[in-house]
């Protein structure tokens, strides 16, 4: 990885935590993120890199922990993974995560070979869903009633992004 990516650290971890404690960020998360620890996080950190789930750090040119993005449950028979992001709101609004998730898809299509990557988002998450949108990530359904978030009931909406569907510069899609 280069660029806006590198390998998680453990001193990312309380920059994360600012994220996961954020409650306009952890109202959209399936899991109690405001109730994570520091040695938690760590723990997250160290174990963050696997063949099936890769986590890195988005940062800024001064090295500095933004947020967290994610190509997790990846299927190298089926050419495929699952994608995610999270930034701390100093990094919201600023073309980080666009920047950050091109190119992770370029290193999704490219050096894992994958051909495509898939999301899923809370139906109430505009603001998510305008973004992936905007990268070039197609909507292909919904599944009503499908998570359950502190005892109500959520859909979720389905968006995938094929390898064709982007070009090899780290700023189109």
């Amino acid at each position: 990885m280069s660029g806006l990516l590198r390998q998680l650290r453990i001193e990312d971890a309380e920059g994360m935590l600012e994220w996961m404690h954020d409650s306009d960020t952890n109202q959209y998360f399936r899991f109690e993120a405001d109730k994570m620890t520091k040695e938690k996080a760590e723990e997250f950190i160290k174990e963050s890199m696997s063949e099936h789930n890769m986590n890195y750090a988005v940062v800024d040119q001064n090295d500095d922990y933004l947020g967290t993005i994610s190509l997790k449950n990846i299927n190298y028979h089926d050419g495929n993974a699952e994608y995610a992001i999270s930034l701390r709101k100093c990094a919201r609004g600023t073309g980080t995560a666009k920047c950050a998730t091109l190119e992770l898809l370029q290193f999704a299509f490219h050096t894992l070979k994958l051909q495509k990557v898939y999301l899923n988002v809370l139906s109430e998450n505009l603001r998510a869903i305008r973004f992936y949108q905007k990268i070039g990530f197609r909507y292909v359904g919904e599944s009503k009633n499908h998570v359950k978030i502190r005892g109500v009931f959520h859909d979720l909406m389905w968006f995938e992004i094929q390898k064709e569907d982007v070009k090899s510069g780290n700023d189109t899609v």
